[in-house]
């Protein structure tokens, strides 16, 4: 009802049902884990698998506890040799001098944690985590948020192939999925793989003399453009590749660029130069023009053909065109 999806522990790479039942166990004694400390300080030690709480770590398994992926995955090692090592001496009733009594104890081990960072996978590093352990993109895709910068790569979505006639030549973009390398009986090495965006996802076929040229590229989960032949021999649309790029996208977001200006002070010659500047300097920001006037604001989107980068040289530009408060 709440709009989530369910992915069972047991399904992540390194975790099994013992331990899963583990966590449920302390789980349902003792209500929900408030903090990751709070979780090795309740489940069975046996639970506590170096291994294992990498994987759900990486795979977001911790998440809703309020802790960074990366700054959980640098200490998690160390917090949990600290908790082995102290449950293990109160289990001999080996407490710390000052830790008479369970209140005591209890605010030495506050007192005692091992900091969290607060840093995070950047989204290519954290989605290559997911897929590796859960098989699949969960939070995010790849090419989320950076799907308009790879069409101006390409001439063709992926589910436009369809329309496309047998043998024509066509330039699609994708990230790189299932790949498999293998050599034919000359002994040369070629590939297949799976190429993905958001819409849609067709095989690919590379053959040796393309390989040779441009093989360096193929890694799984790598975004590519490829330009290639659609073969429709088979059931199901085939790419015979002839060339590999890799076009160089922001996956992480590019922060939008906002233009203020008055509409008078827009002239057709200003107006003219503002287009050749943002031409000029073209990226993965999209750029917003805010045109305000005494009653109202009203803010204008313009086309991906202006997407904009080298913030730095375009900033110093539109300030001697509009004036040098027109970024907000």
């Amino acid at each position: 009802g709440d709009g989530s999806i369910r992915f069972g522990l047991s399904a992540v790479r390194n975790v099994g049902e013992g331990v899963v039942g583990k966590i449920i166990e302390a789980r349902d004694e003792g209500g929900p884990f408030t903090d990751f400390y709070d979780f090795c300080e309740r489940v069975e030690t046996t639970a506590l698998n170096k291994r294992t709480i990498e994987s759900l770590v990486k795979a977001g398994g911790f998440d809703s506890l309020g802790h960074p992926r990366q700054g959980l995955a640098l200490v998690s090692e160390l917090i949990i040799e600290e908790v082995l090592r102290r449950r293990g001496k109160e289990a001999e009733g080996q407490f710390d001098l000052f830790s008479t009594s369970i209140t005591v104890a209890e605010s030495e081990r506050d007192h005692n944690r091992t900091p969290i960072p607060e840093q995070e996978f950047g989204k290519t590093q954290r989605l290559a985590f997911e897929k590796e352990m859960l098989g699949l993109y969960v939070s995010d895709h790849p090419l989320m948020g950076a799907e308009r910068a790879l069409r101006r790569h390409t001439d063709a979505t992926l589910s436009e192939l369809k329309e496309i006639r047998e043998g024509e030549l066509r330039t699609v973009g994708g990230v790189v999925t299932a790949l498999a390398k293998k050599y034919t009986k000359r002994g040369d090495l070629m590939a297949t793989f799976v190429l993905e965006d958001l819409g849609a996802a067709v095989e690919v076929m590379v053959f040796p003399k393309t390989m040779a040229a441009y093989g360096e590229m193929l890694g799984e989960d790598a975004i590519v453009c490829i330009k290639g032949r659609l073969d429709m021999r088979d059931d199901a649309p085939k790419i015979i590749a002839m060339e590999i790029s890799q076009p160089e996208l922001i996956l992480d977001g590019a922060p939008p660029v906002r233009i203020k200006v008055r509409p008078g002070a827009l002239t057709d010659s200003k107006t003219t130069r503002l287009k050749e500047i943002l031409a000029e300097h073209p990226g993965e920001s999209q750029v917003f023009v805010h045109l305000e006037s005494y009653e109202k604001t009203t803010v204008l989107r313009l086309g991906d053909e202006f997407c904009v980068s080298d913030r730095a040289g375009l900033f110093g530009e539109l300030r001697v065109l509009l004036g040098p408060d027109c970024l907000l």
